[in-house]
């Protein structure tokens, strides 16, 4: 299971639901009722270091 940030249409409401993530279920804001949308934002993974890049792999001569 996963876990969605949604934010209400009507009064702003940010909250956290989970659910799968084949699954796109019709949420409601727990504070009013009214409809809510699904909030995306960056993700916070950052490759660095050695490994990460086809260089990285090659035989040095």
């Amino acid at each position: 299971m996963a876990r969605y940030d949604y934010r209400c249409t009507s009064c702003d409401t940010t909250f956290e639901v989970e659910h799968h993530m084949n699954e796109h279920p019709d949420i409601t804001c727990p504070k009013c009722g009214h409809k809510a949308e699904q909030v995306f934002a960056a993700s916070g993974i950052v490759f660095s270091g050695s490994g990460f890049y086809n260089t990285d792999q090659k035989d040095k001569k």
